[in-house]
């Protein structure tokens, strides 16, 4: 390998650290603020579901948690997968984000239970898990459909959480979030495709 392809990679991991890592410590100094000097009074910035107010939560909710252990649990997945979706562009990572963020968001706010505030970045993971598992069916490559394969059988159990199966968990931003990432590798595969 060259000096100049070292250097390149180099520069290109150096980008996905601090892309992922600022999100991360984003979310993190914010949930820690949130708990231990606010009382958790951001959360109610989520989303409110059919709630004029409650729109302003499709931006704010991916950086809200309900504690330390709900930020946790969604930390490693998000680092894993938000890094396999850049891994070929960058500029996918902000699309794909954007996308699942808006889809997850308004999914929960047209159909979310009544009364309820939905929080946390569960929406971005199953985006990109629903990204990584249909973007080499829709591109119909080989490396695609690897990878795809890779991720299902790395993070294939996330998909139990579209279900309604446990109160408390945001079950419509993950089925919201899933179907946004599946429509983001729809539209990234038709993009690339050679004219």
């Amino acid at each position: 390998m060259r000096n100049d392809d070292r250097k390149a990679i180099a520069r290109e991991l150096r980008n996905h650290t601090l892309i992922l890592g600022g999100f991360i410590i984003c979310i993190w100094l914010l949930e820690i603020v949130d708990s231990f000097v606010l009382g958790n009074a951001l959360n109610v910035f989520g989303i409110r579901p059919r709630s004029i107010s409650g729109l302003r939560g499709i931006l704010f909710a991916p950086f809200l948690h309900g504690g330390l252990g709900h930020l946790m649990a969604n930390t490693i997945p998000f680092l894993v997968l938000g890094w396999f979706v850049m891994l070929r562009e960058v500029s996918d990572f902000f699309i794909v984000s954007l996308i699942t963020i808006l889809a997850s968001g308004l999914g929960v706010w047209l159909f979310g239970s009544p009364n309820s505030i939905h929080i946390g970045a569960s929406g971005l993971i199953f985006g990109y898990f629903g990204f990584l598992l249909l973007r080499g069916y829709f591109e119909k490559s080989a490396v695609g459909i690897a990878f795809s394969l890779l991720v299902g059988t790395l993070y294939g159990s996330l998909i139990w959480g579209v279900l309604p199966v446990s109160n408390g968990i945001s079950w419509e931003g993950h089925l919201f979030g899933f179907l946004g990432g599946v429509l983001a590798a729809r539209l990234l595969a038709q993009r690339k495709k050679p004219i």
